[in-house]
This record gives structure tokens, sequence and C-alpha cells, in this order.
């Protein structure tokens, strides 16, 4: 809300709108940031459902998951493959984005416990696992921008915190489910 004195109004504070940030250039911020990151994950879980971009498939991914603790490792490897792709779609197209993050969060959750101890910094520790969990919880509480099928969605059509904070919290127990009955 611009005031006649040409700032904008603020609970805590008036900003001149001559800096106060452009609509358009934070929806292109929250696309940019939803395109990447859902790319990079639905690739991921393309990895593992199909053995897509040289990965293991469901058969080694399934083997991995048994390696590091996981009962039924294929069954763990279809919920995680399915969570990525399915999440990342979703963020690439702005759908259901609460849901969709919080899948990512919570897959990005199971990923961190098993490489925790690897230390902070790549190949073998969790830096990167840690910034897409950082991003997807980000995007479930921004939602998604203007540029978003969301924005066609009578329930989602403002973003609301309380939704990314409702999915947000199912993702982390969903996930500490899982890990309780990893070995």
């Amino acid at each position: 809300m611009t005031s006649p004195l040409g700032t904008l109004a603020s609970s805590r504070l008036d900003i001149p709108a001559r800096h106060a940030p452009s609509p358009a250039g934070l929806d292109t911020g929250l696309l940019l940031l939803r395109l990447a990151l859902g790319l990079t994950m639905a690739a991921h879980g393309a990895q593992k459902l199909f053995g897509w971009f040289g990965g293991p498939g469901l058969d080694g991914t399934g083997q991995f998951f048994t390696m590091s603790g996981y009962p039924a490792g294929r069954t763990m490897a279809v919920v995680a493959g399915l969570s990525e792709t399915l999440g990342g779609l979703g963020l690439v197209v702005g759908l259901l984005t609460p849901l969709a993050a919080a899948a990512l969060v919570g897959t990005m959750i199971n990923a961190l416990a098993v490489k925790w101890g690897g230390g902070f910094f790549a190949p073998k520790g969790v830096e990167y696992e840690l910034l897409l969990t950082a991003g997807a919880a980000a995007l479930a509480l921004t939602g998604p921008g203007r540029y978003a099928v969301d924005r066609l969605l009578p329930g989602l059509r403002s973003p609301r915190t309380v939704h990314g904070v409702i999915a947000l919290v199912l993702g982390v127990v969903l996930a500490g489910g899982v890990l309780l009955v990893r070995k």
C-alpha cells in the first residue's frame, strides 16, 4: 500500500516505494527456483525409477536402500523415486506447491540421515542435500509465485504460510516414520 508520501506502508517500517521489491521480480525468482530445484529432483527420481540419466534404476536403488538399513529396499526406492519425480514436477509447474515441496523435504531428510557422518562438504558431505532441503522448505513457505498452476486453484490462489507449515510438518513426520524403520 503506497502512502501519499511515496512510501510502502509496512507494520514495522516505511520503505520508499522505489526500493520496494518488484512483484514480477519476486515471481520470476520463485519460478527460477522452482524450475532448478524441481527439474533437479525430478531427474533424481527418474534415475531411481527408470535408470535414466545414468541412474541405477529400481533394482540398483533398492539394493542401495537395503544396504543403508531400510527394509524392503525396492519399495523404498519406489517411494523415494515417486516422491522426487512427482514432487519435482509439482514444483516445476507450481501444482500443490506446499505438498510437492514437503515430499522433497521428507525424501531429503532421509538422504541427510544416510549421509550424515560424511561431514559437510561434497562428495561425502551433506551440503548438497541440505541446500535442496532448504530450497524446498522455502518454497513450501513462500508459495510458488504468480507463474504457477496453483494460481488457478481457489484454495491455493494466494499462498498462506500455514499451508506450508502444515505440509512441512507432514513431510517431517512421515520422514521420521520412515527413519524409525531403518536399522
